[in-house]
This record gives C-alpha cells, sequence and structure tokens, in this order.
C-alpha cells in the first residue's frame, strides 16, 4: 500500500483540474482496501475512490480526505462453454482491456464498449455504456468492500439499481459506501444485434462491413472513437461531458414530430444525443474560458487554457443554457466531482 501526501488532483483526473489532495494511497489487493480506510479514521479523514481519473472533476481547493486509487489487478474465467462466458475482473484493470480480452475470445456484450477509459471497477458504478450497449445488461455480481459493515460483500445484479448512467454505488445514502474489489460480466457467443445507433450504422454503410462479430465490432467502435473522441492520455478532457437525454415514449413521439433525431429502443422510449444538442446550437468547436466544445464531437469538451473549476463552471453553464433555450431539455454533466 503505497501512500502520498499533498498530490495534485490534476495529475490524477484526465481534466487535469483539481488543487491538492491530503492524501493519495494506491491499494493492489483487496486485503489493503480496509487497512486503506482505516488510515482515513485514523486521521478523521473523508475517503474519494478513483479508477483512471477519466470520469472525474477536482475542484480549485483539493480534497482534505484520502484518495483511494483502485489499482488491483487481475482477469480469471469461472466458466466457459461453447454459449456463454463468465468472465470475472479485479477492479483495477483496464476496462479497454478486459474488452479485448472478451472480444478475442469470442463473446459478445462488450464489444461496443471498446475504447471507453477508465477501470473495470468504476463501470458498473456509473453502469457506462455505448453503442447500445451497458454494463448493466451483462453483470452478474461485483464483490466489495462495505464501509459501512466493515466486511466484503458479494452483490448480485438487482442489488445494484442499476440505471442509464446511474446505480446504488453513486446514487442516494449508499454513495461512496462499496469499495468494488471485483466485477463478474457474462457474455455470449453470437453477434452484437440490430439496431445500431446511428454512428456506428453509418460507419457500416460507408465501409460495405457485413461482419458484426465482436472483434469487428470493437475494431469498429474503437476506429469511431479515435477519430471523434481526444485521448485523455494526450488531451485534457473527461470524455462524454453530458448524459445523452432519455425519453419516455410520448415524449419521444413529440421529439421526432419536432425534428430531433434519436435512437428508441424496444419499449418505444428514446434517447437524444447530447452532442446534436450542443451542434445545433452552433456551439461545436467554440472555446469558452479556455474550455473548447470538440469540433469532432460536440459532447466533448477539451481544456485547452482553463486554470480553475470556475473557467470550466462557465462554460458549462453557457452550454447548459443554450440547449435549454433552444430545445427546452436540461443537459447532465456525466462526470463526477471529488468533494
Amino acid at each position: 500500500m503505497q501512500i502520498r501526501e499533498k498530490v495534485l488532483i490534476s495529475e490524477l483526473v484526465t481534466m487535469r483540474l483539481g488543487g491538492e489532495a491530503r492524501y493519495v494511497i494506491e491499494v493492489e489487493s483487496a486485503e489493503e482496501v480496509p487497512e486503506a480506510y482505516a488510515f482515513a479514521r485514523e486521521k478523521n479523514l473523508p475517503v474519494w475512490v478513483m479508477g483512471g481519473g477519466a470520469n472525474t472533476i477536482g475542484y480549485d481547493e483539493g480534497y482534505d480526505g484520502v484518495i483511494i486509487l483502485n489499482k488491483i489487478k487481475g482477469v480469471e474465467v469461472l466458466d466457459e462453454s461453447d454459449n456463454s462466458l463468465v468472465l470475472k475482473g479485479m477492479g483495477g484493470e483496464v476496462w479497454d482491456d478486459f474488452v479485448k480480452y472478451a472480444c478475442e475470445k469470442g463473446y459478445s456484450g462488450i464489444e461496443a464498449m471498446s475504447a471507453i477509459p477508465g477501470t473495470l471497477g468504476a463501470a458498473p458504478v456509473q453502469n457506462i455504456g455505448a453503442y447500445g450497449q451497458e454494463v448493466a445488461q451483462v453483470i452478474e455480481s461485483v464483490e466489495a468492500y462495505d464501509t459501512k459493515e466493515g466486511k466484503f460483500v458479494t452483490m448480485r445484479k438487482p442489488e445494484m439499481e442499476m440505471q442509464y448512467r446511474r446505480s446504488r454505488f453513486n446514487h442516494g445514502e449508499d454513495r461512496g459506501r462499496f469499495f468494488i474489489t471485483s466485477v463478474t460480466v457474462k457474455l455470449y457467443k453470437g453477434e452484437m444485434q440490430q439496431p445500431f445507433y446511428n454512428s456506428l450504422q453509418k460507419y457500416i454503410d460507408e465501409h460495405g462491413e457485413t461482419d458484426f462479430s465482436p472483434e469487428n465490432i470493437r475494431r469498429m467502435v474503437t476506429e469511431i472513437r479515435a477519430d471523434k473522441l481526444p485521448d485523455p492520455e494526450k488531451v485534457a478532457s473527461a470524455g462524454s461531458f453530458f448524459k445523452n437525454i432519455t425519453l419516455s415514449k410520448d415524449e419521444a413521439d413529440i421529439a421526432e414530430e419536432g425534428g430531433i433525431p434519436l435512437h428508441r429502443n424496444a419499449n418505444g422510449e428514446g434517447k437524444v444525443n447530447s452532442g446534436w444538442l450542443i451542434e445545433e446550437c452552433g456551439l461545436k468547436g467554440k472555446t469558452m474560458q479556455g474550455i473548447r466544445v470538440s469540433d469532432k464531437a460536440a459532447l466533448v469538451l477539451i481544456n485547452e487554457s482553463a486554470k480553475s473549476y470556475a473557467d470550466l463552471a462557465a462554460a458549462r453553464a453557457e452550454i447548459v443554457g443554450a440547449v435549454a433555450e433552444k430545445y427546452g431539455f436540461v443537459l447532465e454533466q456525466e462526470p463526477v466531482e471529488i468533494k
């Protein structure tokens, strides 16, 4: 267990904003997790858990507490048959490495989530998703340290209360209660089913793709994301900054009649791409307070020269206001804030 003191949060998060954290602890095994929390209790300090820092925003004043970084590694096949694969990965594994492993073995369920930055342990917290797939569709269970009870627990999917970009882990009274040490998913042989999301279908049409195997979908998605989304290791960004807008069937009908493009699920409910709304407001490529709306994907905000959280907040307010004024939709920020 490595303990560091007075570490800049801007060096831990991909948006490159944030003052000093009092302590940062890296845990490399499940056994070290209770030790890290015990350290925080001894110092009478709060705890914030972080994976790769790709979906996290820091404040200028920093964090007067303990940030615990999940560095627990390992992947294990629990069960494999001709039709399915039960795969367990430790929380500190890089998400995209986990996806690659599953795709190379020929199993479907997470291939459309290729190239999403971050760690495996963070995936169910936010219920990450892309191009019609999300973690809630494949997750079986997680192993976690319950800080309230002071013990390790196994939690099944129904207990996680997973919805679009939310779960029991990041909402309600249990927010921050569990430190996820491992995630188990169940995947299946076969191909991703149509209809595909617009940008994926556009790529398929333009390139005449007919192979929808996990490995080929992964390749296509990775190419699409590489073209649209900056590499957070090279460009200061938190990835997709706003959640897409979810609509009931009736709301989706009204939006579609108004000329707003959306993706519908089997129940007729709709999802509006927030990037499209931002672009239609004329903000694509615009720079505000050192924050630039990406000229490739308007859903992405890039920190070109912003030095403070206030700069980001001002840019965010301008974008949210423009969309609300033109379309009546209120954009919700996706990255979480350390507090």
